[in-house]
């Protein structure tokens, strides 16, 4: 078996530089991107109607806390990078943990490429003519210019850089950017509110027509996972806290809440400038850029511009830091080649980790806006199952330890936030269900499933050789801290045995 001297001189570590408030920032940037400016036209009033949005909102953040508390129970005894893959590595071992971390590989991964695409979205509102030019070919309605992917390449290299550089530049933009947001976003809806033809009345019918109230509701309670996806990049930064990892917990639970204010406060802009079944009839490009003109007019574009930007550049830059940091966990336990596990020398940082997660993300633009619509349900299934697998593993853990302040409330809490995950993966996946998922969004989720199966077997034999302590070594950075599966706990028997 390996010995620990040996473990220490190839586990890689990275640098404890983030506060409070960039860890805050971090959440709140990563939980509002283009979704919250963009799916108020095309999903939350078409769907539920403005009443119908706001329970959905409600409810499923309520319930997403359950989780972030099962997080916090979890942050504080393995602070280290990776998140709910390694929660789930120490729950139920090597399987478990390459399914999670997989799973939420491909819901990071999605979230980046929407935020970036949307930029696309965004320059065709403000600056028409400037970057579509060049017409390439059209994805599902949506046509793709030369000039728009050059735009947002260069973003994404921009973004690639930053976290090539250290999270001090990171995190410090990451800061600023989720003010800017908070603000833009306060403007809107003030605007929209003052505008001589918004009134109350406008928000009727408070459902959407035609459907069930429970179904209105469903619909978008589904998808809350991908929508309120962000405040579970706190753990996978765990490692780099400048602080200690208990605090976690409240900046969890305020970044939930401070993003279901801010999807409501946008949903409210949109839907009471005008009645709002008129509005949607009226069939714009974007829905909120159109509201922004009514409130603003012709400086609309600009004003609805600076929160637009800072969402997406928060979404871009939060998820580009959870993405590379589980990569590096991955990686660093084997679950991945090791040349995902390169620290940069003088900046810290995962530099291989991060040309991958560019890389990948370089490809997305080239499908078109049209074609990541089917990507939020299928992120919405990989977030939903890693949020299972993170309440399971905190579920055993108070169950082992009932000595703990947290035992008091951890079991009814991790099975509220484990009821919670499977009905949002049961309704995207079921048929019927009013937020069933499509074919396309099947077929690239099988895609994904079966390039993940590709990476498993291929590392399998060496993977289910390493002894569970040089893991949990690899893992933690320590062999003191529990693993919870009946596999490391017979070893573990063994050799105090």
């Amino acid at each position: 078996m390996t010995n620990t001297t040996e473990n220490q001189s190839e586990r890689k570590e990275l640098k404890k530089t983030m506060s409070p408030a960039e860890v805050w920032a971090l959440a709140v940037g990563a939980i509002i991107g283009w979704g919250c400016f963009v799916l108020p036209g095309t999903r939350f009033l078409p769907e539920a109607g403005p009443l119908g949005t706001v329970i959905a909102f409600a409810l499923g953040g309520g319930l997403l806390c359950s989780v972030a508390l099962c997080y916090s129970i979890l942050i504080k005894v393995y602070p280290v990078a990776g998140g709910s893959f390694t929660y789930a590595y120490i729950g139920f071992g090597t399987r478990a943990g390459f399914i999670c971390g997989w799973a939420l590989a491909l819901g990071y991964l999605c979230v980046i490429a929407a935020n970036g695409t949307a930029l696309a979205l965004l320059s065709r509102f403000v600056l028409p003519g400037v970057f579509d030019v060049g017409y390439l070919y059209t994805v599902a309605g949506w046509d793709v210019y030369a000039g728009e992917l050059v735009m947002m390449s260069a973003f994404f290299l921009f973004f690639g850089y930053m976290n090539f550089r250290g999270m001090d530049m990171a995190s410090s933009l990451q800061l600023i950017l989720a003010f800017a947001l908070a603000g833009g976003v306060l403007v809107l809806t003030a605007g929209s509110v003052a505008a001589e033809t918004a009134h109350v009345k406008n928000l009727f019918p408070l459902f959407a027509e035609g459907r069930s109230s429970w179904a209105c509701v469903i619909s978008i309670l589904a998808i809350t996972p991908w929508l309120f996806v962000g405040f579970d990049t706190i753990p996978q930064t765990a490692e780099e806290f400048d602080f200690p990892p208990e605090k976690s917990r409240r900046l969890m639970l305020n970044s939930i809440g401070c993003g279901a204010l801010l999807y409501a406060l946008v949903l409210f802009a949109v839907a009471v400038i005008m009645p709002y079944p008129d509005l949607l009839g009226q069939n714009h490009s974007w829905t909120t850029g159109a509201v922004a003109n009514m409130a603003f007019g012709k400086f609309g574009g600009a004003i609805l511009a600076i929160p637009v930007m800072a969402g997406i550049f928060t979404g871009m830059n939060g998820f580009f830091m959870a993405t590379t940091r589980l990569l590096f966990s991955m990686g660093r336990a084997k679950f991945l080649h090791p040349w995902f596990v390169r620290v940069h020398p003088k900046y810290g940082t995962p530099t291989n980790a991060v040309l991958f997660t560019l890389a990948l993300t370089l490809i997305a633009p080239w499908f078109g806006r049209s074609a990541l619509n089917w990507i939020v349900d299928m992120s919405a299934m990989g977030t939903a199952l890693a949020y299972l697998f993170t309440c399971m593993t905190a579920y055993r853990y108070v169950s082992a330890f009932p000595g703990i302040p947290e035992a008091r409330w951890g079991k009814p809490v991790a099975v509220i936030g484990g009821l919670t995950s499977i009905f949002c993966f049961a309704m995207l996946a079921l048929p019927n269900s009013p937020a069933g998922i499509g074919l396309e969004s099947w077929v690239m989720l099988l895609v994904w499933v079966a390039l993940g199966a590709a990476f498993y077997f291929n590392r399998a034999r060496e993977l289910n050789a390493i002894p569970h302590i040089q893991m949990q070594y690899l893992l933690l950075g320590t062999t003191d801290r529990p693993l919870l599966f009946k596999a490391a706990q017979a070893t573990a028997a063994g050799v105090e045995g």
